[in-house]
C-alpha cells in the first residue's frame, strides 16, 4: 500500500463529510465534543491529523478516542493520543482546529499542505492510528467517519473497539514502548487488566479483605470493563457490586448517575441504595473520573472528591518513601482553583507536602506534576492520577534495602508504579489505588474522610453574552477583566469567615462559573449566589438572574 499523500483522493473522501455551515469547532482540553449529529466531518478530519502526527514522529501509534465523557448521551466529541499516552501537543490543537473548520475539501487540502510543509513532513512515511470509542449510539457512526480519514492518507488502522479512554492511553504507550527498556506493558485489554490486577495482589497480600463496594458505573463502559478487571483479581481480595450498568438501553449513560452528578449534585445517584457508611464509588461515561462516597450514621451524604483521593494518596506515599529510607525522592501536589482549602491546608500543614495551583485542565495538571519525583494530581472532579519520574522509578526499582521495613515498603512502592495509569486519569486503576489504601490502612470511608473536614463550596452558573470579556491570573483565582469586578468580589468574600470565591469563564459554552467556599453552608450558599448575581449585572448576564439561596 502507498504511504505518500494522494490529495485528490482526499478530496473524494472530503466529499462525503461536508462541514455543516454555521457552526465554529475549537480543540480543547476535552478535544472536540458537541452534539454527535455535528461530529462526522470533525472526526473524518481528525483521523487525517493523526495519520499526519504519526507520519511526523518517525511512523509511532497514535491513538485517537471517540468520546464524551460525562457529557448527555445525544453529545460525543474525539481526541488524539500523543505516543506516549499523553495528550495531543499543544501547537497541534490548533491544526487540529484549522481541519476541523475548513469550509471545503479545497481548504481542507490547503490547510494539510501547509501543516506538511511547516513541520517538514516526509510524505512517504507510514503511518498507524489505534482508536477506540465509549458505548454511545452515534459511535459507531463515528468510527465510520474516522475509518475514512484514515484510509483517505492511507494509514495502517487499528480498531480498539469499545473501551474506556484510559485503556486507549494504555494501548497507545504499550505499542510505541513495546521491546524498549521503557514498556509499558502488553498492548491489549487482557495485559491491561493483568498488569493492574497483579499490582493491586501485591499490595494488598495477607491483609483481610474489605467489606463489598458498590460501584455506579454511570450506564457507561467502565461497567463491563471494571467487571472484567475484577475477575483477574478475584472476589476473594476485592469483592465488588457493579450498579447503573445498563449501556444497551438509550438515554440511560450518565443520566442522574455518575462521578459529575455526584459531584456536582453532592447525592447518591440513582439506582443505588446506600446503608450507613457504606462506601461507595461513581465513575463517568468514560471511566476517567472517579468519586467516593457514604452516607454518615444520621443519613448525611458525604463526598469523597478527587482532593480526598490526592490526599490519601500523597499520605500513603509519603509514608512508603519514608520506610524505604528513599526520603531523598520529593513528592508534591498539584490542585486547581476549584480544590477545597481545607484539602490544601491539610496537605501543606499536616502532611507537609508542597502544593501547586494550576489552570483548570489536566494538561496543566500533567505537566506540572512532572516537575516532582511523584507528582500527585486530582482535579476535586474526581480525574487525576500519580506521576512517578523516571529518575524515581530508576532508584525505587534498584533500590535493596536494609530491614524487613524498607523492603516491604519497596514492594510496595514498585506495584504502586504498576498499578497507577501514569499516562492519564482511570476510574479503574484509581479506584484500586484507594481500594489497596483503604485495605492497607483498615479504614472505614468515615474514618478516611476524618482526616480533613471540606469546606462547605458551591458552584454556580451564570449565563452571560460574552464569556470571552473574562480575563484571569493566578491560576485563575483572580480576574484581571472586567476591570474593577475582582475588587467588588472581594468586599463580598470579606463578609464570610473563611470566604473564598472566584470566576473564571468556561473553555465550552458562553457561561462563566461561579466558584465560593465559607465556613458555614448557608453563608458559603450566600456567597456564591451574591457574587453570582453581581457577575450578572456587571458583565453581560442573560437569561434568568442566579436568584437561589438569596
Amino acid at each position: 500500500m502507498s504511504t505518500t499523500i494522494d490529495y485528490g483522493k482526499i478530496k473524494q473522501f472530503a466529499a462525503r463529510y461536508p462541514k455543516p455551515n454555521g457552526v465554529s469547532f475549537s480543540y480543547g482540553t476535552a478535544g472536540f465534543r458537541t452534539k454527535a449529529e455535528l461530529l462526522d466531518s470533525v472526526i473524518f478530519r481528525v483521523g487525517i491529523l493523526g495519520a499526519l502526527r504519526s507520519k511526523k514522529l518517525d511512523s509511532k501509534t497514535i491513538g485517537v478516542m471517540i468520546t464524551a465523557s460525562h457529557n448527555p448521551e445525544e453529545d460525543n466529541g474525539v481526541k488524539l493520543v500523543d505516543p506516549y499516552g499523553e495528550m495531543l501537543e499543544q501547537k497541534w490543537e490548533i491544526y487540529a482546529t484549522q481541519l476541523a473548520n475548513a469550509h471545503n475539501a479545497d481548504v481542507l487540502v490547503n490547510v494539510i499542505k501547509d501543516i506538511v510543509t511547516v513541520n517538514d513532513i516526509d510524505p512517504t512515511k507510514e503511518s498507524t492510528v489505534v482508536y477506540a470509542r465509549d458505548t454511545r449510539p452515534s459511535g459507531v457512526r463515528l468510527v465510520e467517519a474516522l475509518e475514512h480519514g484514515l484510509k483517505a492518507v492511507n494509514a495502517n488502522l487499528v480498531n480498539f473497539g469499545i473501551k474506556t479512554t484510559p485503556q486507549l492511553h494504555y494501548v497507545t504507550r504499550c505499542y510505541n514502548t513495546l521491546g524498549t527498556e521503557a514498556s509499558y506493558g502488553e498492548p491489549t485489554e487482557e495485559g491491561y487488566y493483568k498488569k493492574l490486577a497483579i499490582a493491586y495482589r501485591k499490595i494488598v497480600e495477607g491483609l483481610p479483605r474489605l467489606p463489598k463496594i458498590k460501584v455506579d458505573a454511570a450506564n457507561g463502559v467502565g461497567a463491563p470493563k471494571l467487571r472484567e478487571l475484577a475477575k483477574f483479581i478475584d472476589e476473594d481480595i476485592l469483592d465488588v457490586e457493579v450498579i447503573n450498568d445498563d449501556i444497551d438501553t438509550r438515554g440511560k449513560l450518565n443520566f442522574q448517575c455518575g462521578a459529575d452528578f455526584v459531584k456536582t449534585q453532592q447525592r447518591v445517584p440513582l439506582g443505588l441504595v446506600l446503608p450507613a457508611e457504606q462506601r461507595a464509588a461513581s465513575l463517568d461515561g468514560d471511566a476517567d473520573r472517579i468519586v467516593y462516597y457514604y452516607n454518615d450514621s444520621d443519613g448525611t451524604f458525604k463526598l469523597l472528591d478527587g482532593d480526598k483521593i490526592a490526599s490519601l494518596a500523597a499520605g500513603f506515599i509519603m509514608e512508603l518513601i519514608k520506610a524505604s529510607g528513599l526520603e531523598e525522592i520529593n513528592v508534591g501536589v498539584v490542585q486547581t482553583a476549584y480544590a477545597n482549602g481545607s484539602s490544601t491546608n491539610y496537605l501543606t500543614k499536616v502532611l507537609g507536602v508542597p502544593v501547586s495551583c494550576v489552570s483548570t485542565g489536566v494538561k496543566h495538571l500533567h505537566h506540572e506534576a512532572e516537575k516532582y519525583d511523584v507528582g500527585v494530581y486530582f482535579e476535586a472532579n474526581g480525574h487525576g492520577t500519580v506521576l512517578f519520574s523516571p529518575s524515581s522509578q530508576a532508584r525505587i526499582r534498584k533500590a535493596e534495602g536494609k530491614t524487613p521495613e524498607n523492603i516491604s515498603a519497596l514492594e510496595k512502592l514498585r506495584a504502586l508504579i504498576d498499578l497507577i495509569n501514569q499516562t492519564v486519569g482511570d476510574a479503574l486503576s484509581d479506584l484500586l489505588l484507594v481500594e489497596a489504601i483503604l485495605t492497607y490502612r483498615r479504614w472505614t470511608p468515615k474514618q478516611w474522610d476524618q482526616a480533613y473536614t471540606d469546606l462547605p463550596n458551591r458552584l454556580v452558573k451564570v449565563v452571560v453574552s460574552n464569556r470571552h470579556i473574562f480575563k484571569t491570573t493566578d491560576a485563575e483565582r483572580k480576574l484581571l477583566e472586567p476591570k474593577g469586578l475582582q475588587e467588588k468580589i472581594d468586599l463580598l468574600v470579606q463578609q464570610y469567615k473563611d470566604g473564598r470565591s472566584f470566576v473564571r469563564p468556561s473553555g465550552t459554552e458562553d457561561v462563566v462559573r461561579v466558584y465560593a467556599e465559607a465556613a458555614t453552608r448557608h453563608g458559603c450558599d450566600e456567597l456564591a449566589f451574591k457574587v453570582a448575581g453581581l457577575v450578572y449585572d456587571e458583565a453581560g448576564g442573560i437569561g434568568g438572574r442566579p436568584t437561589e439561596f438569596l
